[in-house]
């Protein structure tokens, strides 16, 4: 008899009913209490049951946090797509002469929509510093440099906009909301002149690839000759004719036409910092270009984001 949940330990399975299904019963000397299986988890009561337990908690957390983080992203970008939705459509409204209550109610629901977005924006600053501190150990010296950079402005980007979330919610009333909606713009802006510089090098890098893929193949084929071309005369030299320069440029639009048609994540990366180039340079009035603009603008750059949380292939890493 076992002294803590009275199962007899020397008792065999009985013979069931005739009809019912055998029922598998313990071994003898064992309980049933004391077996693994018993208990939640399959974890026994040694000390490495106790080890384990806060790191599988931890990982719990960790995972829900991720899931957490993945569903907000989600749901903000859907929320900045339909913000420059309203903003777009305002716009619209307001050239063909709309009744005004009409154009309110679209710039209360534009309004709602970024106060939405800036809650669920909340944890990314913390988000962006662990990005940081993983590009810093990227090998190549200039795309450690832009992704750093970037990822640090992202992280005060991100924590300006916390507080002016707070000071629009009324949780801190005497926040001067100007000032820093002018701070957080002026981060975002230099978070994407980095991504474009990024953006550049990895053309650069992908544009000098294959035009020396090129040039070994025009050897290989016995056919001299190649993208770039030198000598009196040549399109490297002061005296070149307009003709070879233009000659020169096509051939290099149509080597970057090619690259960035053979890497789909770079020319969607490079497409989206274009559109939200816009955003920064009106709020900062650097370059007004119309609620119209940044309206179509930040609805493209929406849509490519969602674009990229749908195909995961289509990010740009690292």
């Amino acid at each position: 008899m076992c002294r803590k949940c009275s199962h007899d330990l020397a008792s065999r399975p009985e013979t069931p009913p005739q009809g019912r299904l055998p029922l598998v019963g313990f071994p003898a000397a064992v309980c049933p209490s004391r077996s693994p299986v018993a208990r939640p988890g399959g974890v026994t009561r040694g000390g490495s049951g106790r080890a384990a337990a806060p790191w599988a908690r931890a990982a719990a957390v960790m995972d829900a946090w991720v899931r957490f983080s993945a569903q907000s992203q989600a749901r903000e970008r859907l929320c900045r797509a339909a913000q420059y939705a309203c903003s777009l459509l305002g716009h619209a409204l307001q050239r063909h002469g709309a009744s005004p209550e009409l154009q309110k109610q679209i710039r209360q629901l534009e309004g709602h929509l970024s106060l939405g977005r800036k809650l669920l924006r909340l944890g990314n600053s913390a988000d962006a510093l662990e990005s940081a501190k993983r590009a810093v150990h990227l090998s190549d010296v200039v795309l450690r440099f832009c992704i750093t950079v970037s990822h640090l402005n992202r992280a005060l980007y991100f924590a300006c906009d916390n507080v002016l979330w707070a000071g629009k919610s009324g949780l801190a009333p005497r926040v001067d909301q100007e000032k820093w909606a002018q701070r957080s713009f002026r981060y975002y802006l230099f978070s994407l002149i980095m991504n474009l510089s990024r953006d550049a090098y990895e053309i650069r890098l992908l544009m000098e690839q294959e035009t020396s893929a090129y040039g070994r193949r025009m050897k290989v084929s016995g056919v001299p000759g190649g993208v770039e071309t030198g000598g009196p005369g040549g399109p490297g030299t002061p005296g070149a004719s307009l003709p070879q320069l233009a000659l020169k440029f096509r051939l290099r639009v149509l080597l970057l036409a090619r690259v960035l048609r053979g890497h789909p994540p770079l020319l969607l990366d490079v497409l989206r910092n274009a559109c939200d180039l816009f955003i920064p340079l009106d709020k900062l009035g650097l370059w007004r270009c119309g609620p119209g603009i940044v309206g179509l603008c930040g609805l493209i750059s929406s849509i490519l984001s969602i674009l990229t949380l749908i195909c995961p292939w289509l990010r740009l890493k690292p």
